[in-house]
């Protein structure tokens, strides 16, 4: 007797990694198998796709592998994704970026290259997708839904900006991280009274800011959604100081907050296939002005700064508790779906509960901090009100 499979679900990983990837990976993959199906790991998330060569022979080993228990049992408690990533976005492929093989068929300065993507899902013979990432990745994966795959998709991102899902792949981790090294940083920030200023992830959304604040690991933050005034911030991290035991004060800085009549700081001009330009250096602009204006609120004496951006040293190593078990019941979640014939949806926590929404919410809103409120915007830190019936993570609105 031959038992035969009853489909192939192909899984990939896109945009920036975090902790919790891999065990999505493997929870997908070990159920799938049990249930019969065959699982295809799509390497490098969209480059994967749009790289196979279809030509006989052809060696296509660097855009995907067939998985099973043991490939990912050996990485399922580990950090990162094992089927690496990119920010490839396959409607918005550069010239230079087309693969050798398409190159005569594609020549625009920017290419469509999902007909071929279309194609390579028939040639492996995929006939599920299980997309893994940020609004970016997923917005190509509601493309994919609308030309007629059988997309089921898990929200990631560390900035848990996903829309309509209370919570992100990567996210605990993130914050966990930045409550814990900002709180090793404040031994030197007090030995030395000086403002500690920290950098951390937030593009357009500034729940990686927020939450450590509420937590207790900063006096202050900045974020994304609320432009703010340098002399302000200043002034309260003055008082902050003035307040504390050891004569020092803290600040979270999210990569994406901007100054009053300002924009985002960036690293440089290139963008990205998404538009996006790599952001850097506000935290550092941030404590340059803090320590010019400090004398105007410390009796005409300059207060030092101590920078630190974490960059990736919250999104390095391995997953924290949240990040093993909320990955392992999406990729559980995404095998009930497929096993009942639903497709088109996004994988989600609501309100404390495992659930599923139409994958068009990621291109059809926004997800910010609802500033009126959860944010002061004259004390530049979150309010403390009633949490009776809020979210694990409060702060989860979407405008």
């Amino acid at each position: 007797m031959v038992k035969k499979s009853k489909g192939v679900i192909g899984i990939l990983t896109g945009g920036g990694d975090v902790p919790g990837l891999n065990p999505a990976i493997r929870a997908v993959t070990i159920r799938a198998k049990r249930e019969g199906y065959d699982v295809i790991g799509l390497k490098r998330g969209w480059a994967g796709l749009i790289e196979i060569d279809r030509t006989k022979g052809a060696d296509n080993s660097h855009c995907y592998v067939h998985l099973d228990d043991n490939i990912v049992n050996k990485i399922g408690r580990t950090g990162g994704t094992f089927l690496h990533s990119s920010r490839t976005r396959a409607s918005h492929v550069p010239k230079a970026v087309v693969p050798i093989h398409l190159q005569d068929t594609y020549k625009e300065e920017v290419n469509d290259l999902t007909a071929e993507v279309l194609k390579n899902l028939e040639w492996l013979g995929i006939d599920f997708l299980i997309p893994i990432g940020g609004d970016d990745t997923l917005s190509y994966a509601v493309r994919l839904y609308k030309e007629g795959v059988k997309v089921v998709a898990l929200p990631k991102t560390m900035d848990n900006d996903v829309p309509g899902t209370d919570y992100c792949i990567g996210f605990s981790t993130c914050i966990t991280r930045t409550i814990n090294m900002t709180n090793l940083l404040r031994t030197s920030a007090g030995s030395h009274e000086r403002f500690l200023v920290v950098e951390v992830f937030g593009r357009y959304a500034g729940f990686t800011a927020m939450l450590p604040t509420m937590a207790g690991a900063a006096n202050r933050c900045v974020i994304p959604e609320h432009k703010f005034n340098i002399e302000h911030l200043t002034q309260l991290l003055s008082e902050d100081r003035k307040r504390d035991t050891s004569n020092y004060s803290v600040v979270l800085v999210s990569e994406g907050a901007m100054f009053d009549g300002g924009d985002m700081v960036f690293a440089d001009a290139e963008m990205d296939m998404f538009g996006h330009k790599k952001l850097g250096g506000i935290g550092d602009i941030v404590g340059k002005g803090l320590k010019e204006l400090s004398p105007k609120f410390n009796n005409g004496k300059r207060i030092n700064v101590i920078n630190q951006k974490l960059g990736y040293l919250v999104r390095s190593g391995d997953p924290d508790a949240v990040d093993s078990i909320v990955p392992m019941a999406y990729g559980n979640l995404a095998l009930d779906l497929i096993m009942k014939g639903i497709h088109g949806r996004l994988v989600v926590l609501k309100n404390g509960r495992y659930d599923n929404v139409p994958i068009e919410v990621v291109t059809s809103t926004t997800k910010k901090i609802n500033i009126d409120k959860f944010y002061n915007t004259e004390r530049l830190r979150p309010f403390y009100k009633s949490f009776e019936m809020l979210p694990q993570f409060i702060m989860t609105s979407e405008i």
